[in-house]
């Protein structure tokens, strides 16, 4: 397994990309709260917007089929020498 795990999701839903996003809104756009009204914000909102799409990349996903195929191993391993800390059963 590579160092790639601990730096980059294996997958991320729709949903996992959307709460990205607005953490990084939260934390570049919106804090510190010094904002005199509501226009601000929503200047501010759309002047990130257009950074963020005239900057963004495709992600360079670094796993491959052989590291999620090992991770896949490791976790079944580990659910079978731990069945009483898994919260789950995974599918086979």
């Amino acid at each position: 397994m590579t160092a790639a795990f601990g730096a980059h999701p294996v997958h991320a839903s729709w949903l996992n990309q959307v709460e990205i996003y607005s953490s990084v809104v939260q934390r570049k756009v919106v804090s510190p709260h010094d904002f005199t009204d509501l226009a601000q914000v929503g200047d501010r909102l759309r002047a990130f917007e257009d950074r963020y799409n005239a900057t963004a990349q495709p992600f360079q996903w670094r796993v491959t089929t052989s590291d999620l195929d090992d991770l896949l191993a490791r976790l079944d391993r580990h659910a079978a020498d731990h069945p009483e800390e898994s919260s789950f059963r995974l599918a086979a």
